[in-house]
């Protein structure tokens, strides 16, 4: 069983940063991909950005130029740095962590993200 707990979300205001974490544990043998979504009441979760195990990483295009995301192996954490916040990045953001060779996919429990314009 994997446990992935979300930590840093928050209230800021528009212009204003975040940085949201998400550690990885339990039976965690190949992390192949580690991700951020979000989603907003009555839309469909979007993928924010994703990370590799080999470090290559990709974004939305609404974010990039403002989010950077990065990972820590050594501790199986994902990081979502936000930067210039905006008033519709406001969302639950979720963790997703994929292990390719179990077919397996775990998400987080979310963490709201609330941008006040």
């Amino acid at each position: 069983q994997v446990q992935l707990v979300e930590s840093g979300g928050g209230l800021v205001q528009a212009g204003g940063s975040l940085r949201l974490s998400c550690a990885a544990s339990g039976s965690i043998f190949s992390i192949t991909r580690m991700a951020w979504y979000r989603q907003v009441p009555g839309k469909q979760r979007e993928l924010v950005a994703h990370i590799t195990s080999d470090g290559s990483s990709d974004y939305a295009d609404s974010v990039k130029g403002r989010f950077t995301i990065s990972r820590d192996n050594a501790k199986n954490t994902v990081y979502l740095q936000m930067n210039s916040l905006k008033a519709e990045d406001t969302a639950v953001y979720y963790c997703n962590v994929v292990q390719s060779y179990y077919g397996w996919s775990n998400w987080g429990q979310g963490t709201q993200v609330t941008v006040s314009s």
